[in-house]
């Protein structure tokens, strides 16, 4: 088998290859940022299990951890704390996406310094709340009004958030005119032909969509870095001005949709996408309570991508200060029990996608859970030794 830098490697490879170097460093953050970003080693290994726990068929997100659950402006203009990343999602069996999930949380706590007693009491509690949502077959959801303890915390203050706020974090004024502040970090500078290309696209786009705010023109764009696993991918941000009130601005984001990294290992026969950006925001649309404000796609000089609002209420619980009280650690990890149910249960009986019935009996078993359980804290320490090899072999993927 290759080793771990040669899997890694070769894995992205299609991705740019100034940006990858900077994916690259950043899995060397912790062991749980490295699982972050190695989503395509999960499935590899998890492809090649023996007996692994049948389940039902289901959508899934294909990269569930704690931090990709988040806060966002729906497109009702509420906040919402829901799942909020679907690049990998796919039809696949359930335990697929609970095994991620679990696993995350044994490497969370470790990377955290926590202990594995405290690990294993919160995983058989995310599995239980799991379990009784799934059992009861309605999906839920969470927003201010309805969340609880930390995350009604979390929501209420980034409720408070302002638009104008956010755009001066993000933008400065140059000549007398706003733009994008470049900082050579999570907004690069694009080349002017590129850039150009770029404005007069979602200019194009303002121009004839009537779904989207045909009262703003693009002022400027950059190269956009976020997250983890999706560094490298192409990305960009668009500052637009509102024609009429010039004081008045808005952020998107224009992301490249790529094959999910669980697509050579699934067995379960797909929809017949358009393309993969088509795929990603309808699994969102389908798993979601409410999917973020202008959410669509676009092609690109031949390459699709995912459009979108990006917005001051976007956000994700802080995980270091949750260690210090695991009582809120505790209500934060029942709260995405809740909504990791609730998406399979929205989404269900959609095309091949098991039956409501079909859910709430297999939540009734629980025969899989302990062998679930086994795999995730496993994996767990599989994914702390190939960091460990990871960064052994960091010098020679690193490039100057």
């Amino acid at each position: 088998m290759d080793t771990i830098i040669e899997r890694i490697k070769k894995f992205n490879a299609p991705l740019l290859p100034d940006k990858v170097q900077l994916k690259y460093r950043a899995m060397t953050e912790s062991p749980f940022r490295f699982f972050r970003g190695t989503c395509h080693l999960f499935y590899e290994d998890l492809a090649r299990v023996k007996d692994f726990p049948v389940s039902p068929p289901v959508w899934i997100c294909g990269d569930l951890h704690l931090e990709n659950f988040g806060s966002f402006k729906g497109n009702n203009r509420l906040v919402y704390f829901d799942l909020n990343d679907f690049d990998e999602s796919m039809l696949a069996p359930l335990n697929w996406e609970l095994a991620r999930v679990l696993t995350s949380i044994y490497v969370a706590f470790d990377t955290l310094n926590l202990t594995k007693a405290e690990a294993d009491t919160m995983v058989k509690l995310f599995l239980k709340k799991y379990s009784e949502v799934l059992q009861s077959g309605k999906a839920y959801y969470i927003d201010p009004r309805t969340a609880g303890g930390i995350v009604s915390d979390f929501l209420i203050k980034v409720k408070k958030r302002k638009e104008k706020d956010f755009i001066k974090k993000i933008a400065a004024p140059v000549h007398k005119q706003l733009r994008i502040s470049i900082n050579d970090q999570t907004h690069f500078a694009i080349q002017k032909p590129l850039k150009t290309d770029l404005m007069q696209h979602l200019d194009s786009l303002l121009e004839k969509s009537t779904a989207w705010p045909n009262n703003y023109e693009v002022k400027d764009a950059a190269f956009r870095v976020a997250g983890t696993g999706s560094i490298g991918l192409k990305r960009y941000m668009f500052l637009l001005q509102n024609t009429k009130n010039k004081a008045d601005f808005l952020l998107m984001d224009l992301k490249e949709g790529t094959r999910s990294s669980l697509a050579p290992y699934n067995p379960i026969p797909q929809p017949q996408w358009t393309s993969d950006a088509e795929r990603i925001i309808t699994t969102k649309y389908r798993m979601q309570n409410i999917s973020p404000a202008l959410l669509s796609t676009t092609v690109f000089k031949g390459d699709t991508y995912v459009l979108q609002e990006m917005q001051p209420f976007a956000d994700k619980i802080n995980l270091d200060v949750l260690a210090g009280n695991l009582k809120d650690m505790q209500c934060v990890l029942l709260d995405m029990a809740t909504l990791t149910a609730s998406a399979q249960l929205r989404s269900c009986g959609i095309q091949g996608s098991a039956i409501n019935d079909e859910l709430t009996a297999f939540a009734h078993e629980t025969a899989w859970q302990k062998t679930l359980i086994s795999y995730a804290k496993s994996y767990a320490g599989q994914v702390k030794k190939d960091y460990k090899q990871y960064m052994a072999g960091y010098k020679s993927i690193k490039t100057k």
